[in-house]
């Protein structure tokens, strides 16, 4: 597997476009549209909760009924969410006009949201901004960023990983883009995620392969603990790699899994570290755990972490809250056999052996959690298993944003 430069666009035959459509924000992009020139196979994963946004019960019903699709249409400002019969219905007018702009089937078009709560979308003004993109698709570099920057809501950095591998003596690539900042909480987040492969793959695998793959990637990240209404990863295949199409489970599903992991992997970092008003990633990473669900709880539970996350913006080694949040997450352990390590680009210290401090430097300690991406490390001591989740540290600033999100 290879990391390239890319986005969207780096597989074959996939074009990108964005507009300014004054949905919301003013003097600044906030559309984006990602279209393939033949038809894909499509899979999507969503959010967990309850109160499901429009578009997510739109696109629930294409991925699963429709035979392919051809595009999606993207909006920044204002998620379509507790909008009722007349939200749907605007999911369907957008996909329509983009049909229709296309020359697609309806059902070949899925739609996404993201931004404020309850308000109707302007559909005259999603309506244009269908017009302007489909007639400035393009298949560039710059397309797709700017289609990455278009989707942005409280984002400070556009998030867009590529890689390629080798499938049959052909080059297979996975691209992707997603946003998401705040309202991050693991089982989807306030996030929505598009992949696009020129794979030759089964509906039947390509869905499988995401599904699992999110339990390890975006369900493993948390801003704030809050699940969104909007959360979507959609992923689409279009075959025009023309590697042996996958239909078992054999090595080249394995690499495309591989891939697939990695593009998913760093874009959910890229969105745990670009959470609302932070300064830092934050990794927390539990090895020798009795399961990787026991490892998965554990690590979660510290990345979620009020005070911990409140402590990692103060550069201070608060060990006690990180076993503390060990402690109430439901997983059984001996806290007398724990080992805690920081470590950061500046170095590594150990805090815990065997559930007691040692004597560290506490200015040692500051040195290496003042670097932008710190990891914990805690091993419980109790078995092989292990897993990772991603966070950010909490700020002054998150509550700034999020008391004025509206205006």
């Amino acid at each position: 597997m290879k990391v390239i430069d890319g986005g969207v666009t780096a597989p074959k035959g996939f074009l990108a476009a964005s507009t300014a459509a004054g949905i919301k924000y003013k003097d600044r992009s906030d559309m984006a549209m990602i279209y393939s020139t033949v038809p894909c196979k499509a899979a999507g994963t969503f959010t967990t909760n309850v109160v499901k946004a429009a578009p997510v019960l739109y696109d629930k019903k294409i991925v699963t009924e429709s035979k392919s699709v051809q595009a999606v249409v993207v909006n920044a400002g204002i998620a379509n969410a507790c909008t009722g019969a007349e939200g749907f219905g605007y999911c369907e007018d957008t996909a329509k006009k983009a049909a229709a702009e296309l020359n697609i089937a309806e059902d070949a078009v899925l739609v996404a949201s993201t931004g404020v709560i309850g308000m109707q979308l302007p559909i005259q003004k999603l309506e244009a901004g269908v017009k302007v993109m489909a007639k400035e698709l393009s298949d560039t570099r710059e397309a797709a960023h700017q289609a990455a920057c278009a989707i942005m809501t409280t984002d400070t950095i556009s998030k867009e990983v590529a890689v390629t591998f080798e499938a049959g003596g052909k080059t297979v690539t996975v691209g992707g883009m997603c946003k998401g900042s705040g309202m991050i909480h693991p089982n989807m987040c306030t996030m929505l995620g598009f992949v696009m492969t020129d794979a030759a793959i089964s509906k039947e695998l390509l869905q499988e392969a995401l599904s699992a793959d999110v339990c390890d990637t975006y369900n493993m990240i948390s801003v704030d603990g809050d699940t969104s209404t909007n959360d979507t990863v959609l992923l689409l295949a279009n075959g025009m790699a023309e590697n042996p199409k996958i239909t078992e489970k054999n090595e080249d599903y394995r690499k495309f899994c591989e891939a697939l992991n990695y593009v998913n992997t760093e874009i959910a970092k890229m969105m745990a570290g670009d959470g609302e008003g932070a300064t830092a990633l934050f990794e927390v990473k539990v090895i020798g755990a009795k399961s990787k669900e026991e490892a998965k709880i554990l690590s979660k539970s510290v990345v979620c972490s009020s005070l911990t996350k409140a402590a990692i913006y103060g550069h201070d080694a608060n060990w006690g809250r990180i076993l503390c949040a060990l402690g109430y997450s439901g997983v059984e352990f001996d806290p007398e056999k724990v080992d805690l390590v920081f470590e950061s680009a500046a170095g590594s210290i150990q805090i815990i052996k065997n559930g007691i401090a040692v004597d560290y430097s506490e200015e040692e300690a500051t040195r290496i959690l003042s670097e932008p991406a710190v990891t914990a490390i805690a091993n419980m001591n109790q078995g092989n298993a292990e897993a990772t989740a991603w966070g950010c540290d909490l700020t002054y600033d998150y509550v700034k944003i999020n008391a004025d999100y509206r205006s």
